[in-house]
């Protein structure tokens, strides 16, 4: 699979022509975007990865394959940045999902070892207003070691969630088929 990022956008007006279909992956800071666009792609390194929230601060663009584009956003909640450079994020953010006419799909990705925290709620309220389709993505799900911990991880996942999520685990990239068919089933749809 071809996998190549085309532009790391900080403004609309550097946003790609609406060409392809555009799949946009939301989430707070450190929740594993990177390392989940990287498994997905199958291409380690596409997406910077690091142990330090804040560090996707522009919108990414990938061609994957030639047939869509995955759209990394940055994090929202902790990150070491001032309030004004997080005021532009949010404008940003804000203007890419409100219109870009190719965007068919959002995944919402949560800390399975977090669940659902305001922020989270917050960005799940605006897509449903908006009208975004989303499917949501618990990623870590290998840190969930005990029963009791994957216990609990399930049971706050579900807790705000009318629908099923997808697992996923950067390690081995286990849950990456079943987001590729959700990716894929939106596309059939069309």
């Amino acid at each position: 699979m071809g996998a190549e990022l085309i532009i790391s956008a900080v403004r609309p007006d550097q946003f790609p022509a609406e060409t392809l279909p555009e799949v946009a992956f939301l989430g707070r800071s450190n929740v594993g975007k990177s390392s989940l666009l990287n498994c997905l792609a199958g291409q380690d390194g596409l997406a910077f990865t690091s142990a330090t929230p804040g560090r996707t601060q522009s919108i990414n663009f990938y061609r994957i394959d030639g047939r869509v584009l995955f759209v990394d956003l940055p994090g929202y909640g902790y990150a070491k940045v001032p309030k004004p450079i997080k005021a532009e994020w949010k404008g940003l953010i804000e203007s890419y999902l409100v219109e870009r006419k190719t965007l068919d799909m959002c995944f919402l990705i949560l800390d399975s070892r977090r669940g659902w925290m305001e922020k989270d709620l917050e960005l799940r309220d605006w897509l449903e207003f908006h009208n975004r389709r989303f499917t949501i993505i618990a990623t870590k799900m290998d840190k969930l070691k005990t029963q009791k911990e994957k216990h609990h991880g399930m049971k706050a996942l579900q807790s705000h969630c009318s629908s099923e999520f997808l697992p996923f685990s950067a390690v081995g990239c286990r849950g990456a088929r079943e987001i590729w068919q959700a990716i894929l089933k939106i596309k059939s749809n069309q």
